[in-house]
Parts: structure tokens; C-alpha cells; sequence
């Protein structure tokens, strides 16, 4: 049912983006003990990130929560939509997550967690009450897609390893502007141009990670959805939920930035591709709903 070959790639990608992330670090550290003539700063930007990399990693999911301000519920706290995730779990053959619901009358969703075993689904109160039992079906074989499919570790690595870079980026850039080069003035014009370098990879870094971060958050959309109607064969069911998500204009109250790629949709409604240009759907959290409700209705064809 789930895609293994896309389960295979992720784990893959989560090695890649990890030496890659480290590069990235190592990268800009070099650069700037190079211009401050202080090894230490190298030292000190791999710690810092390793540490925080591993912290946020593993308690990535009990962020989220917090965050959305989501409660957990069992069997007895809403039968109904403890019994469909269960029964889709079975049929996707996962472990069955735990379950929360955020009170708010927006329709939303998202799923996070290391992998299968740790994994959570939450629900929005709105999407209780506003979607019928093969809508609500649809959205929620969605999120298991995104933890059978492993799209949850990734974008949890992601997330957590874009945000390091652009602390560490800016706390370079504010070194190099208001501490100056005065340790290595000295040091002619090798250090200005390892300062000039670093600045343009402080600058660059950032940007370019945030929309590797975006589109393979776009990416995932389209097979979470893909895969969902899978499980539940019967594809109307999470595009008729879509459209109603998309006529709710109301945005989420916890909903933020730094947790916006992790719902169904974007939760601060911004309406991706709705009259915009290429160059601002690159900053799009998710891919237009026309579009993926269209591919959806494709595959009963």
C-alpha cells in the first residue's frame, strides 16, 4: 500500500541532508575563522549545531504540539475518530499513532514524529465537524502516508536544519558587520576576502535552504495525496475534502511559519497560486489545491 520505493528515498535523503547540512556548517564556520583568524568559531558553530540538531530531532513531534496546542484523545475521549485511524493504520500497515485534536474551527490537519513508532496525527475541531466520514478518511490517510512514507523524519531534519543554518547565518552576518575584523586586521587582504565570502554565504544560505525546504515540502504533498487515495480507494473522498478546506478562509490561531509545511494545508492561508507568479510560488508551503484536486479526480479515470 505505502510506497516503498519513496520510504527507501527518504531515509536516503535524511543521510544526505545531515552530511549536507554538516558541510554547510563546516563551510561557513571555515570561512569565518579564516577571516577572524579564530579556529574557535568553527569549533563552536559544528557543537552548537550538532546539538541542537539532536535535541529538536528527537523532540520534534513534542514541539509541534505544544506549538499547535493540541490534546491528546484515546478511544474513549472520540470513538469515531480514534476507530478510523486505527482501522486505517491496519489496512496501511502501520502502528497506530496517537491522536490529538486542536481546538479550532479551521480545517486542518498534520502528522510528525521520527517515524511510524513515535509518530502523531492531530485533527482540528473544524475538521471534525465540517467533514463527512469518507472526507475525514481521506485527510486522515493523507497524514499516514506522511508517516508510512518517512516524509515526517525528513521534514522534521528539514526544518530543524534550515532553521540552525539561518541562526548561525545571522549571527555570523552580525559579527562581520558590528564586530568588524578588528582580532586579524593585520592580516591583509586574504581575511577581507575570506570576510567577503563568508558574507555572501551568510546571505545565500539561508534563502536557498528555506526553498530546498519548500519545494520538498510541495513534492510530498502530491504523494501523501497519491497514496492516501490508495489506502482508502477512493480518491473523491480526500479531494471532496480538499475543496471544502479550500472554501474555509479562516486561518488557524497557532498556527506559524516555522509549522505551516506540516499541515494539509497552509494553515496561514495564503491561498498558494492563486494569481501568482512562478518566482512567488517558490515560496508556496504547499502546492495549489486546484491542482491537487485535479490529479486526485485523474486517478478515478
Amino acid at each position: 500500500m505505502l510506497t516503498y520505493t519513496q520510504i527507501s528515498k527518504n531515509k536516503t535523503y535524511s543521510v544526505l541532508l545531515i552530511m549536507v547540512f554538516l558541510l554547510v556548517i563546516i563551510g561557513l564556520g571555515f570561512v569565518f575563522s579564516q577571516a577572524y583568524g579564530a579556529p574557535e568559531i568553527l569549533l563552536l558553530a559544528v557543537v552548537f549545531s550538532s546539538v541542537s540538531a539532536i535535541i529538536s530531532y528527537f523532540f520534534s513531534d513534542q514541539i509541534a504540539l505544544s506549538m499547535s496546542g493540541a490534546t491528546q484523545i484515546d478511544l474513549n475521549a472520540n470513538p469515531e475518530l480514534y476507530r478510523i485511524v486505527e482501522n486505517l493504520s491496519i489496512a496501511a500497515g502501520l502502528p497506530m499513532p496517537r491522536v490529538y485534536i486542536i481546538e479550532d474551527s479551521a480545517l486542518n490537519a498534520f502528522a510528525t514524529g521520527r517515524n511510524p513508532d513515535n509518530a502523531v496525527i492531530a485533527v482540528t475541531t473544524g475538521l471534525l465537524q465540517k467533514l463527512d466520514k469518507t472526507e475525514l478518511e481521506g485527510v486522515l490517510a493523507h497524514e499516514l502516508s506522511h508517516i508510512g512514507n518517512y516524509d515526517i523524519r525528513f521534514m522534521a531534519l528539514v526544518v530543524v536544519l534550515v532553521g540552525i543554518i539561518t541562526l548561525l547565518a545571522d549571527w555570523m552576518l552580525r559579527m562581520s558587520f558590528f564586530g568588524g575584523n578588528r582580532k586579524n586586521s593585520e592580516g591583509g587582504g586574504n581575511n577581507g576576502v575570506f570576510l567577503l565570502i563568508g558574507i555572501g554565504l551568510a546571505i545565500l544560505s539561508p534563502i536557498v535552504g528555506m526553498l530546498i525546504q519548500l519545494a520538498v515540502s510541495r513534492q510530498r504533498e502530491y504523494l501523501a495525496d497519491a497514496t492516501g487515495a490508495l489506502m482508502t480507494r477512493y480518491p473523491e473522498g480526500l479531494a471532496s475534502a480538499l475543496e471544502k478546506i479550500a472554501a474555509d478562509h479562516e486561518p488557524l490561531e497557532t498556527a506559524n511559519k516555522a509549522t505551516a509545511h506540516l499541515y494539509i494545508s497552509n494553515p496561514l492561508k495564503d491561498h498558494e497560486g492563486d494569481g501568482q507568479s512562478w518566482f512567488a510560488g517558490l515560496f508556496n508551503t504547499h502546492p495549489p489545491i486546484e491542482e491537487r484536486i485535479k490529479r486526485l479526480r485523474g486517478m478515478d479515470k
